[in-house]
């Protein structure tokens, strides 16, 4: 069965237009992806959260998706300021917002930006780790972005997909594969591709968290990369509720969309 498909909207945001993707009605929740990918990642999601009352808004942060890119590298703070105009464009002062990766700090940000228009924050994949670490992975993972470019017969598309694929550990299908490498290449041809993961491992996450004045849950999965920094960060911050789903990866949406919403649907439900 094909995911379920949103009214596909566009708000004008302080780099461009932003674009979005948006259920009708129901409680609003803000659904902000990891980079390199876009709105698309959450397209198992929606139904699940849909059939519970919800209102998924899920944005292609600026330089992802369909959304212009900024003319410079942002920092989070830059991309945190494209959810606003979201919910200005919707008619919403207030939401629920879950942030995955990338997406888990620009939560943050918005959040300590604009509380007043934050019901809950769900984190999933808190940025906490020692220097030396946040140096390899930035080292590693942003100068293979950067030196990311198209080859001949496509050959950067394969590149993508044996990445994603042995990240994934083999689980995800060539079918959805394809959505992942088609999110890639929207932010490559918007130049934005290394954009995301340089913001983040440039962002120290420990004292944000420690001014979060909304309620808010730690969000992880066994078997996802972040997964040691969530329980490092259950231990500094013992008054966030936390919840985690057995296994996966960092393809968590995919490889258990009914567990993954169905623990975000608990924890809201409850606030209410």
């Amino acid at each position: 069965m094909p995911p379920m498909r949103l009214r596909r909207v566009y708000a004008d945001g302080p780099f461009g237009q932003i674009h979005f993707q948006s259920a009708g009605e129901g409680r609003p929740l803000v659904l902000l992806h990891q980079a390199i990918m876009a709105s698309g990642q959450f397209d198992n999601v929606f139904a699940p959260l849909v059939e519970a009352g919800f209102r998924p808004i899920a944005i292609d942060m600026p330089g992802f998706g369909l959304s212009d890119a900024p003319a410079n590298p942002p920092a989070i703070a830059d991309y945190a300021r494209c959810v606003a105009p979201v919910l200005d464009a919707l008619g919403v002062e207030k939401a629920a917002v879950a942030g995955h990766h990338t997406g888990a700090l620009v939560g943050t940000e918005f959040a300590l930006a604009a509380p007043e228009r934050v019901e809950a924050l769900i984190i999933h994949g808190p940025m906490i780790m020692p220097e030396d670490e946040r140096q390899a992975l930035t080292d590693d993972i942003c100068g293979r972005e950067k030196a990311f470019a198209a080859g001949p017969e496509g050959a950067h598309f394969v590149h993508v997909v044996k990445i994603r694929d042995w990240l994934a550990n083999g689980t995800i299908d060539p079918e959805r594969m394809t959505d992942y490498v088609v999110q890639a290449m929207q932010a490559y041809r918007l130049g934005a591709y290394w954009y995301g993961h340089a913001a983040a491992f440039a962002y120290r996450h420990e004292e944000p968290l420690a001014r979060l004045s909304v309620p808010t849950m730690l969000l992880t999965n066994t078997g996802d990369q972040t997964h040691p920094w969530a329980l490092q960060a259950r231990e500094m911050f013992p008054h966030f509720a936390f919840a985690e789903v057995e296994g996966g990866g960092i393809d968590i949406c995919d490889q258990a969309p009914q567990e993954w919403a169905q623990a975000i649907i608990t924890y809201l439900q409850g606030l209410a």
